[in-house]
């Protein structure tokens, strides 16, 4: 059973907004290392002061071991995110009728 986890964390939006387009190719190279790593599912989302991280997992320490990356936490921190710890949750993904 795979795992969705939300990482969200307060920063500088318009430092990210930028940050998105400025380094995509940074961006696509930490993609394929998380695919490499279990990542199942990855996405962004900007609101008011942070940026929330919608992932799925193949398991909880995967992601864990992922970010411990100090190459990523230091990209993160590039990004525009404030240096402090995200907010996580980790959660067992389930299959539901209405899923899509």
């Amino acid at each position: 059973m795979s795992v969705l986890i939300t990482a969200k964390f307060q920063g500088d939006t318009a430092k990210f907004h930028q940050a998105l387009a400025d380094r995509a190719g940074e961006l696509t190279k930490f993609a394929d290392l998380s695919r490499s790593a279990g990542a199942i599912h990855h996405r962004f989302g900007v609101g008011d002061g942070f940026v929330l991280v919608v992932d799925e997992w193949a398991t909880a320490e995967q992601f864990q071991q992922f970010m411990a990356n100090p190459d990523l936490q230091a990209f993160i921190g590039q990004m525009g995110a404030v240096p402090a710890p995200p907010e996580v949750t980790i959660t067992d993904a389930v299959a539901s009728p209405d899923q899509f």
